[in-house]
């Protein structure tokens, strides 16, 4: 018997667009034989399911469930495609725990955890598995000064909402007066800011997930933009990155990232896809975290896809292994 499958797409943030595009990728690749997708975009004003004949229906939250042609729709699963606010931060998955509705994706204290940058930073840092670049995390309602930052971060530095993703609102700081303008550029994403020391290296990032009680990593891929860093025009814009899948890396390397993601998806139980950044210091052989992303883009040409391409598996099978996993 088909399962129900809940796809939400859309969320509250500027990554709205993106979650869409990766939506349509994810519809795409659900396996028509096993499941009855209905993809439901949630905005701040309503939470909805459009019909193939175009009429719109409205969730009902009570129990997250839909009323078509009379009859109530539940679901199996949760396919949680929302990049952002309120699929990424552990909101709609506390919302899923309470409905006991399975998802695919971390729980809601990982999300929570890893949606901020300044604290998921500070967790990692105590795993000892890989280092982390210095930072000062600042807030919107308390004082700070740029003295005392750059007595504890040297420059160039990096500027960036501690709760935001796509590099919306990201700065790289090279002097001393350009420091303000990236905080207050910042803070109108969000009210909270991470500013850390910028380390130069190759950036490596690697997709991780569960299966059948076995995490398994994907092939790493190495981003490389012709632009000072990869901010949000250096992801979306075609020609800007290459982004390398599998990266041209040392077994040693490629051995290191794995066993530092593994660690990171272990230690802070991760759940279903993540994908974790890394930079790695080319003159010291250090490898430092980045950041951990608990909902990668899924548009087609976005870096999970490359990576579960290059895996040897289609995306097709990999969304089915997801679901599978998260229902057990």
């Amino acid at each position: 018997m088909k399962k129900n499958i809940a796809l939400v797409a859309g969320g509250y943030s500027g990554e709205y667009v993106i979650s869409v595009q990766s939506a349509v990728t994810i519809e795409k690749n659900l396996d028509s034989n096993k499941y009855n997708v209905y993809k439901i975009v949630i905005t701040k004003d309503s939470w909805s399911h459009t019909g193939n004949d175009g009429q719109v229906t409205e969730v009902d939250k009570n129990d997250f469930s839909l009323t078509l042609n009379g009859q109530k729709v539940k679901f199996d699963a949760v396919f949680i495609g929302i990049h952002g606010t309120p699929g990424e931060d552990g909101r709609l998955q506390g919302y899923f725990e309470m409905l006991d509705i399975p998802y695919t994706s971390c729980g809601m204290v990982t999300s929570a955890l890893t949606f901020n940058k300044g604290y998921c930073n500070k967790v990692v840092a105590t795993l000892d598995v890989v280092n982390v670049s210095k930072s000062v995390h600042i807030f919107r309602d308390q004082p700070f000064n740029s003295t005392d930052i750059f007595n504890k971060l040297k420059l160039p530095v990096f500027v960036k909402p501690a709760e935001g993703g796509s590099s919306i609102g990201m700065s790289k700081v090279s002097a001393a007066e350009e420091l303000e303008p990236a905080i207050q550029k910042a803070f109108k994403e969000d009210s909270q800011v991470l500013i850390e020391e910028f380390i130069k290296g190759r950036e490596l990032t690697i997709g991780i997930f569960k299966a059948d009680g076995k995490v398994n990593v994907l092939p790493i891929t190495e981003i490389v933009t012709s632009k000072e860093f990869f901010d949000y025009e250096a992801k979306y814009t075609p020609g800007i990155t290459n982004e390398i899948t599998p990266a041209p890396v040392s077994d040693a390397i490629t051995s290191q990232v794995q066993q530092a993601a593994t660690a990171i998806y272990n230690q802070l139980n991760f759940k279903g896809i993540a994908r974790i950044d890394f930079i790695y210091e080319e003159a010291t052989g250090k490898l430092f975290f980045l950041e951990a992303n608990t909902m990668p883009g899924q548009s087609e040409n976005s870096i999970l896809p490359q990576q579960v391409r290059a895996s040897g598996r289609t995306l097709q099978e990999f969304y089915g292994i997801l679901l599978d996993e998260c229902m057990k």
